[in-house]
């Protein structure tokens, strides 16, 4: 968890021949917008690449024009790189640099390739979208590619599966730079939902069909987001959900990618996170009021999920709030 100060941070998003539109947009959209009303430094972003503009991407008809050459990626303190087509040794030395000068790189979607094939997540764990993670490990056996999860966050180096994912992903490095308050406030400004955890399931293979189209358990969330002090056993969700036990655990996880118990877990975190930001409630208030119970179970919740202390967390983050 790093510590803000009030310079913008830097990040360069690398394009090239073939970009993937959407991945780069989606990283634009967090990063490029001008979200310092919400009284934190916000990023300075601009594009980059090792090939001369204008170069068409993936979206027929689509090109970039305007870029920055590939020495961007000296300052930057944030890399990111979205799916393209380009193999460019050039690019590959650059992230290389840039890696061992401290800088953290962000892979979204297939770009894990990109990083693989810079020699960046050898002996890593890593992921990318779930179509393209068996060819990933056939491909680089060095890797252990983790085909489930929505991103993989190794503190210096980050990816991500496909599409949605990535918005996540930036998400959550607006939240370890900027706490949980700022990136749920951007993630509403996006019209999104709150940024998911890395370990929730990317692909759910069986989802849940509703005769209404509206989400299976939209009320029971709902309803248990808003009472999170309260005992949230499976037996108490199932029945406002009109299940049984065994069926709503299953559905459950059919659908959302995690346990109930996890679910819930994951919100009192998120709770908690938002309390120590916002207000000065002492530390054991803010478990009883997020439902972690004690302080300390709250410290080792805290410790678990953020790999940080709750006072540390307040100390860090309290003050950027917006």
């Amino acid at each position: 968890m790093r510590r803000l100060t009030t310079r913008r941070p830097f990040v360069a998003m690398v394009t090239g021949p073939g970009v993937s539109v959407f991945e780069l947009a989606a990283a634009w959209e967090v990063f490029g917008n001008d979200f310092s009303y919400l009284g934190v430094p916000w990023y300075r972003s601009v594009l980059c690449s090792a090939a001369e503009p204008p170069f068409a991407t993936q979206m027929p008809g689509l090109t970039i024009t305007d870029v920055e050459p590939l020495t961007a990626l000296r300052r930057a303190g944030t890399v990111v790189v979205p799916p393209m087509t380009q193999k460019d040794p050039e690019l590959f030395a650059a992230l290389r640099q840039a890696h061992r000068r401290g800088a953290r790189i962000l892979s979204l979607c297939t770009g894990a390739f990109v990083l693989a094939e810079a020699g960046l997540l050898d002996g890593r764990t890593a992921t990318t979208h779930w179509s393209q993670t068996s060819n990933l490990a056939k491909r680089y056996p060095s890797i252990n590619v983790d085909p489930c999860v929505l991103y993989v966050d190794g503190q210096d180096i980050l990816t991500s599966a496909g599409s949605a994912a990535c918005i996540d992903l930036c998400l959550h490095i607006v939240q370890r730079d900027f706490g949980a308050h700022v990136a749920n406030e951007v993630a509403r400004e996006l019209v999104m939902p709150p940024h998911r955890s890395g370990g929730q399931a990317q692909f759910i293979s069986s989802p849940i069909p509703t005769a209404s189209g509206v989400d299976l358990f939209a009320g029971t969330l709902e309803w248990a987001a808003s009472h999170l002090d309260d005992d949230l056993s499976v037996e108490q969700l199932a029945h406002r959900a009109a299940m049984s036990s065994r069926t709503f655990a299953r559905r459950f996880r059919e659908s959302i990618g995690m346990t109930p118990h996890q679910w819930v877990l994951r919100q009192r975190v998120l709770l908690a996170q938002r309390l120590l930001e916002t207000t000065d409630l002492a530390v054991d208030q803010v478990a009883d009021a997020s439902g972690l119970g004690s302080a300390t179970n709250m410290r080792t919740q805290f410790r678990g999920v953020l790999g940080t202390s709750p006072t540390s967390y307040r100390r860090t983050f309290q003050t950027h709030a917006g």
